[in-house]
C-alpha cells in the first residue's frame, strides 16, 4: 500500500482520466488498510487546468463520503494559484477533514 499518491506534473484534461483511474485504485488501497487520512503529493504538479481542477473535487467528495481525511503533500505554486481561484483554498490546509471546501 503506498503512503502517498503523487498526482503528476500534468494535471489536465488530457490526463484526468488515466489518473482517476490510479486514484481509485490507490484510494482502494487506503481503505482497505484502514488509513484514516490520505496524503495526496502535489509538489510536482506544474500543469492543472479545469479537468484536474474537476478531478480533485471528486476526490475530496469521495473522501468526505468515506469519513477519510486528507491533505496535500507539498503543494506547488501552479495548484495553490488553481486552489485560490477556485476558492478551495481550503484544501491547501494540513488536513481537510470529511466535508472540505468542493
Amino acid at each position: 500500500m503506498a503512503e502517498c499518491f503523487e498526482l503528476p506534473a500534468e494535471l489536465t484534461i488530457y490526463t484526468a482520466a488515466e489518473v482517476r483511474q490510479l486514484l481509485l485504485t490507490w484510494l482502494g488501497e487506503q481503505e482497505a488498510g484502514g488509513t484514516e487520512v490520505a496524503a495526496i503529493g502535489a509538489s510536482g504538479v506544474n500543469d492543472i487546468d479545469g479537468a484536474g481542477l474537476q478531478l480533485l473535487g471528486a476526490l475530496s467528495q469521495t473522501l468526505a463520503h468515506q469519513a477519510m481525511a486528507w491533505h496535500f503533500r507539498n503543494p506547488s505554486n501552479a495548484l495553490i494559484e488553481a486552489c485560490q481561484t477556485l476558492g478551495s483554498a481550503a484544501w491547501l490546509l494540513p488536513t481537510s477533514g470529511a466535508g472540505a471546501a468542493a
